[in-house]
């Protein structure tokens, strides 16, 4: 089966929400562009990688990040790297990602999201030869033989935790947000019963509004359900919803109200394509998978990566955290910020333990 590959329209949305040095998105752009490696030296001792993405480039979030983890990785150890999409038709992927697999063209191939796990599961054992990294969800080690697979975990009820505190403080007296998921999926879920906490832990008298897209793809959907919840009394919304999410994001202008963003510093993303909509995105929680990503490129590299494991990482760690370069935030009082950071440290310290849709988040 051909290998999905971004259109010329996907790459300008790209780069309208890439927030990373114009020479590392370059790289990625032209690479992704052709196809090839197109890299003039690339070291012939350094890892050929490729990332699969379940979906397309130009979310402004989670898919996103990921391609900017890579596109950093590239330029930092000069790799030949290659992103390919799978698109949004779930019955095509595994054979696309059996072909790049069986290929022979990688030596680590990067997957995300619960549904790419049972098909890792299942290609690990028959390419032990090809390193796979797995992110935002983990193989299971009792089902198969993965040796040669790292599982990154995100605990991103910590980030949605924060994000739900602020929201309380941000909609004043009486309380009431909302939160938008786009599909009932643990990973999801771990979002809004992270958020819903933090939104009770700074009022217990909090109406909290929660709702599902049902799909990562559908911004009208989604900003018609936004639009609902506002007129019901929210004050802020707090969307976990992928590309749909920018639905919600149309629908906080349109009310006046306040939003807050998901993966990707969407204000950051939005102050240079949508500046009028980005003023209403008070933060944003980062689940930082072009991190996550690029550090363990680079543990592979050094040879401490650890297969066979699964990766936990949230505040502590870095892999999670609470974007603060919006205008709301830059204009909110000081004694509220310094609470916020109270919060966190907190969290940190393990004197705040988040709950969650899974039965452990801490490594």
């Amino acid at each position: 089966m051909d290998e999905p590959e971004p259109g010329p329209g996907v790459l300008r949305r790209l780069l309208t929400s890439c927030a990373i040095g114009v020479a590392v998105i370059a790289g990625l752009l032209l690479f992704a562009a052709t196809g090839r490696d197109t890299a003039p030296a690339a070291s012939s001792s350094a890892p050929r990688v490729a990332l699969f993405i379940a979906g397309t480039l130009g979310d402004k979030s989670f898919n996103d990040s990921a391609a900017r983890g890579i596109a950093a990785a590239r330029a930092r150890w000069n790799l030949r790297a290659r992103v390919i999409e799978g698109g949004y038709d779930p019955t095509r992927w595994e054979a696309s990602l059996t072909d790049l697999v069986d290929g022979g063209d990688f030596d680590i191939v990067i997957a995300g999201t619960f549904a790419t796990a049972p098909m890792v599961e299942r290609l690990a054992p028959r390419y032990p030869e090809v390193h796979f990294i797995v992110y935002d969800a983990a193989v299971d080690a009792a089902r198969c033989r993965c040796g040669n697979v790292h599982s990154i975990l995100f605990r991103q009820n910590e980030g949605a935790y924060l994000a739900g505190w602020l929201a309380t403080r941000l909609a004043g007296a009486p309380a009431h947000v909302g939160v938008i998921g786009a599909m009932q999926i643990p990973v999801i879920d771990d979002f809004i019963i992270g958020f819903s906490a933090g939104a009770k832990a700074a009022d217990s008298t909090v109406a909290v509004s929660r709702q599902y897209v049902n799909s990562f793809k559908d911004p009208a959907a989604a900003k018609e359900i936004a639009k609902a919840v506002y007129a019901q009394g929210a004050r802020v919304i707090f969307q976990a919803a992928g590309a749909s999410g920018q639905g919600v994001i149309e629908a906080a202008e349109e009310a006046q109200r306040y939003v807050i963003g998901v993966d990707s510093d969407q204000y950051a993303v939005y102050r240079v394509s949508h500046p009028e909509q980005a003023r209403f995105i008070a933060t944003s929680v980062m689940k930082d998978v072009d991190v996550a990503l690029e550090r363990a490129i680079g543990a592979h590299i050094e040879h401490r990566l650890r297969y066979g494991s699964v990766e936990s990482i949230g505040l502590k760690e870095g892999g999670i955290s609470l974007a603060r370069g919006s205008e709301v935030l830059r204009n909110a009082p000081a004694a509220m910020l310094a609470e916020l950071d109270a919060v966190r440290e907190r969290i940190v310290a393990d004197a705040i333990v988040v709950p969650s849709a899974f039965v452990a988040t801490k490594p």
